[in-house]
């Protein structure tokens, strides 16, 4: 190789790391949500805020230990989903609510800022950890989204954890499925306006690469019927992720967020009017998600670090760890 093009290599590598010296290390982070909806402080008992509290830390802290040892966002997000989705507290995996046939149908998606590569799974029903199907969807399939039985055939030919159905059953969801119930039968037709069920799960993350990414799990809605499925794994409305934009993870009436496309809307209003996550999230969530009659919350974040966790709901389980610093989790809206 020629001496010229030899000291033109070595150059240009010094250039590109004594720019990264100067730009010095992506400040990683991580933001958690483990659902929006009627949260009220007077109904919380101080041992419940405290369950809530203690898990969102364990889910937080988890995802965070990925990021400081250097792993990735995506696997920051599917990490601290787990922990979520293991705990009967939210409305996913483990806490799902029940169908109007008494069965637990749960959803997940994944997206990788990255490359924009996402993987989904639709009313799954013995798979243990939702999120880890729609992330296996993403890496060993060419697809995006599989759905019910599809999916758990799936999940069961790669090895991933498999569990009755039973394994799903509280007594809480259990409960709220009967009184759902119950007030249909006094309606005497399919309730138009559905209890919302809070509890959905999801986290966001940027690594020390500068990369994004997004994850969310959830039950869906109580009482649910015909397959419904809602906004989790529908990409663009639960679930985005883009490192030219933005991270998000959505909770709430997934109907509504399918409808305004809420996840993409704020990833587009930051490309396209080239305003900050919080504006965006801000106009999507507090302005325009209600005039459609929509309710509840997203969690984001973007490649220099900005965070939202905004909401129109009476609270949303939420929380964020920020490089060296330590967690700090939220529940009501004050």
């Amino acid at each position: 190789m020629p001496f010229r093009t030899l000291i033109a290599i070595f150059a240009m590598i010094f250039l590109a790391f004594n720019s990264c010296s100067r730009r010095g290390p992506v400040p990683f982070a991580i933001v958690i949500h483990g659902g929006a909806g009627t949260i009220l402080r007077e109904k919380m008992t101080s041992e419940m805020e405290t369950a809530y509290k203690v898990k969102m830390e364990e889910a937080i802290l988890a995802g965070y230990r990925i990021l400081d040892s250097g792993g990735t966002a995506i696997e920051a997000v599917k990490t601290s989903i787990i922990i979520l989705e293991n705990s009967p507290l939210f409305n996913a995996g483990k806490g799902a609510v029940f169908n109007h046939e008494g069965k637990n149908e749960l959803d997940a998606a994944i997206m990788d800022g990255s490359n924009r590569k996402a993987g989904a799974v639709a009313g799954v029903t013995v798979v243990k950890n939702p999120i880890l199907a729609a992330y296996s969807v993403m890496t060993q399939t060419p697809h995006v989204l599989l759905s019910g039985k599809g999916a758990d055939e799936f999940a069961k030919s790669i090895g991933l954890e498999i569990v009755d159905p039973s394994y799903f059953y509280t007594e809480a969801r259990y409960k709220s499925l009967m009184e759902e119930l119950s007030r249909e039968a006094k309606k005497n037709s399919l309730d138009k306006n559905p209890n919302n069920s809070s509890g959905t799960v999801g986290a966001v993350a940027l690594d020390r690469y500068g990369n994004i990414a997004a994850g969310t799990s959830t039950g869906g809605m109580n009482n649910k019927r015909y397959g419904r499925i809602g906004d989790t794994p529908v990409i663009g409305a639960g679930t985005y992720a883009d490192n030219n934009t933005c991270a998000i993870s959505a909770t709430g009436h997934g109907e509504f967020f399918i409808r305004k496309v809420v996840a993409y809307d704020i990833a587009a209003k930051m490309k396209y009017l080239k305003i900050s996550l919080q504006e965006a999230a801000t106009q999507v969530i507090m302005d325009e998600l209600p005039s459609f009659g929509g309710n509840g919350g997203v969690i984001g974040i973007d490649t220099q670090g900005n965070m939202i966790m905004e909401f129109n709901t009476a609270g949303m389980y939420r929380g964020y760890m920020k490089q060296g610093e330590h967690p700090r989790i939220f529940i009501f809206r004050d």
